[in-house]
This record gives structure tokens, C-alpha cells and sequence, in this order.
């Protein structure tokens, strides 16, 4: 992202009052376009390294797990609790949540490792393959699309770039990767996926095929949306079935996920202090409160991964430190450590309801 200016403001028109940019056009081909293209360049990295098929080295595990994947987790925290106006608005439901996501997953805990990670596995799921088609739901709404053809084929066409995907490396167990523990995705029929291939591939066609008319003969595309579409199913499909490998997967899945999502919290931010303020936006300034954003989600999750690090997984101890000896409370530990996770996730299925959050009206 710093290599485009983050000149987040109001886009020309385009065709009269549309818009066509969530952000900017600099700033949406950074952070969907852009990537995308990072993860394919870090796959032509790993094929010249000789690492594609193996686990994910520490050197990229850092900024892709550490410096995206968690600390998108805990950019939910600029948009709740280190926001006063918004966190006095909703106080129980942002109280309560993290304290029943501890509950949850100490009761799921209780009724073995599998049921903890397996829900947990389909809950991260849901907001990845969510997230997706919450993207291009506001590119339709930016541009006014209304039509309830292109509703279906969007809709349709969201769900099977990710959900298809997902389907393969169900019915494709064992897989040389897991989402976050082996076993925690429950295996279905090869027949599944075979049927449902078919499906995928018509409807993405179908899709662009009608993308081309909006842009070739209507003159009304919708550039944001298929770049969305378009980065959602190279990725998805190259990461979990072109390639059987955890550097792959990684490399490919967490990225477009997380840098849109740091890119929506920061825009958020930016949009309601100047809303609250009644301050003109100002001509610079962008990156010293990005830079700060940045520094304090990272912080945060470098202390996370270095307890689960360090009494958990046991992994990448040269970044975090010695292990540490926690035979016999792992079931409060996890549960715990997991909290981050299960409040992103529950809670992004209320933060961006455009109906019950009146000051989502600033983003756009």
C-alpha cells in the first residue's frame, strides 16, 4: 500500500453522480489489485526458491500471518473499543461479546481439541467467504446496480469463487494444509465437488461475460466489483486447488483478506474523526495515522503470537522465545487466546450493518 498515495477522498463523478471507487481508484487498485498481485509475486518467489510445495518459513509467515492476518484482527478495535463515541453507543454488546466468546470456546474446549478448532475453523470461514461478498454488495450499491439479474450473477458469482474452492479441499482430505489444526475441516464425497465444478466455472463465465457487456456496449461497468470478482477467484482457486501446499495457501488466502480490511478500518477512522470534528479533510497527513494504526494492531498481535507461540504451538520460538510449560491448563489458555478471534468475527456481523450503525453514512 505505501507505494500508491493514500489520497482517500471523494472520486470524480463518473456518468453523471456515480461513483465507482469505495476509496480512490490509487487506493482500491492497491489494496484489491495490489494484493492480489503480492501474493501471486510471493507463489513466483516460492517456485524460484524451491519452497512452493513446503511450510511456510518464517520469513513470510511474519508479515503475511503476523503482520496481516492477526493484526486485521485486532484493527476491530479502532472501530470499537478505541472508539468512545461508538463503544457509549453499544456498551453491552461490546462488553459481553468477548466475555461469551471465552465461554464458547471454553465450553467447546471442554468437549475436546477437534470441537474447539473445527467450529472455530467454520466460523473463520464464514467471515472470509462473507467479507468477499460484502466487497462487491458495496461496489454494487457505489455504482447503484439494482437489477435483480445482476444481483444473482454477482451473488452467484461471489459465493462459488470462494465457497467452490472450499469444496474441493473438502472433498480432497487430507490436504497438505490445514486452516488451522489437521482434521479440523470435515471430509464430503469427491462427487460433491465433481457436480458443483461444473457450476463454478459456467457461472464465472457467465459472470464476465456480462461484465464485458457493461463495459464493451452498456458503458456502465463496475471496475471495483470485477477486480474483486477476479482477484477472489485466482486466488482462492490457485491457493487451495491449483496448489497442495501450506506456503501456498497462506500466501494466497490471508493477504487479500486482511490488507482490504486494515484499508477499510483506517478510512473508517479517518471518516468519522473529521464527521465528529465538522473539520475539513486535510490536504496531507495520511500516513503518519496509518503509520500509527499500523504500530499498534502490530504490537498487539506480536504479544498475542508470542503467548500462543511460546505455550501452544511451539513454533517460530526464534522471533517469540523459549517455550513455556503449560501441561495442564491448555484448555483455559486457548479458549483465552482465542478471544481476538472470536470478537473479530462475531462482532463484524454487526459493526457494518449499514441500518443499525448510523455513522457508517461518512465512509462514502
Amino acid at each position: 500500500m505505501s507505494s500508491v498515495p493514500l489520497q482517500i477522498e471523494p472520486n470524480a463523478t463518473v456518468a453523471g453522480s456515480t461513483r465507482r471507487w469505495l476509496f480512490s481508484a490509487p487506493v482500491d487498485l492497491a489494496v484489491f489489485g495490489g494484493s492480489a498481485l503480492l501474493s501471486l509475486a510471493l507463489l513466483a518467489l516460492g517456485g524460484y526458491l524451491g519452497i512452493l510445495h513446503d511450510e511456510t518459513p518464517t520469513w513470510t509467515w511474519i508479515p503475511c500471518i503476523l503482520l496481516i492476518d492477526v493484526a486485521h484482527v485486532w484493527a476491530t478495535s479502532f472501530r470499537v473499543y478505541f472508539d468512545r463515541t461508538e463503544f457509549a453507543r453499544r456498551p453491552l454488546l461490546y462488553t459481553l461479546t468477548p466475555i461469551l466468546g471465552f465461554l464458547i470456546g471454553l465450553a467447546l474446549y471442554s468437549e475436546g481439541k477437534l470441537v474447539f478448532w473445527r467450529t472455530l475453523a467454520y466460523l473463520a470461514v464464514f467471515h472470509f467467504v462473507r467479507q468477499q461478498y460484502g466487497w462487491v454488495a458495496l461496489y454494487r450499491a457505489r455504482v447503484g446496480e439494482k437489477g435483480r439479474l445482476g444481483f444473482w450473477i454477482d451473488t452467484l458469482a461471489i459465493y462459488l469463487a470462494t465457497l467452490y474452492p472450499l469444496l474441493y479441499w473438502h472433498a480432497h482430505l487430507p490436504r497438505q494444509f490445514e486452516w488451522f489444526i489437521q482434521k479440523d475441516f470435515a471430509g464430503v464425497p469427491e462427487t460433491v465437488a465433481s457436480v458443483v465444478g461444473p457450476i463454478y466455472w459456467s457461472v464465472l463465465a457467465l459472470y464476465f461475460m456480462r461484465a464485458g457487456y457493461l463495459w464493451l456496449v452498456a458503458g456502465t461497468p463496475n471496475p471495483g466489483k470485477d477486480l474483486v470478482v477476479l482477484t477472489t477467484a485466482i486466488c482462492w482457486h490457485i491457493g487451495i486447488i491449483t496448489f497442495n501446499s501450506d506456503y501456498a495457501f497462506t500466501v494466497t488466502n490471508v493477504i487479500i483478506h486482511g490488507v482490504p480490511y486494515l484499508a477499510l478500518i483506517y478510512w473508517y477512522r479517518y471518516r468519522t474523526t473529521l464527521a465528529r470534528a465538522e473539520t475539513p479533510a486535510p490536504s496531507a497527513g495520511h500516513l503518519p495515522r496509518l503509520a500509527a494504526i499500523l504500530a499498534t494492531v502490530w504490537l498487539l498481535a506480536f504479544v498475542e503470537e508470542m503467548f500462543w507461540n511460546r505455550s501452544i504451538w511451539h513454533e517460530h520460538l526464534i522471533v517469540f522465545g523459549p517455550a513455556w510449560d503449560v501441561a495442564g491448563f491448555e484448555y483455559l489458555i486457548v479458549p483465552l487466546l482465542a478471544v481476538p478471534q472470536m470478537t473479530h468475527y462475531l462482532l463484524d456481523g454487526f459493526i457494518w450493518k449499514r441500518k443499525s450503525n448510523p455513522e457508517l453514512a461518512v465512509l462514502w
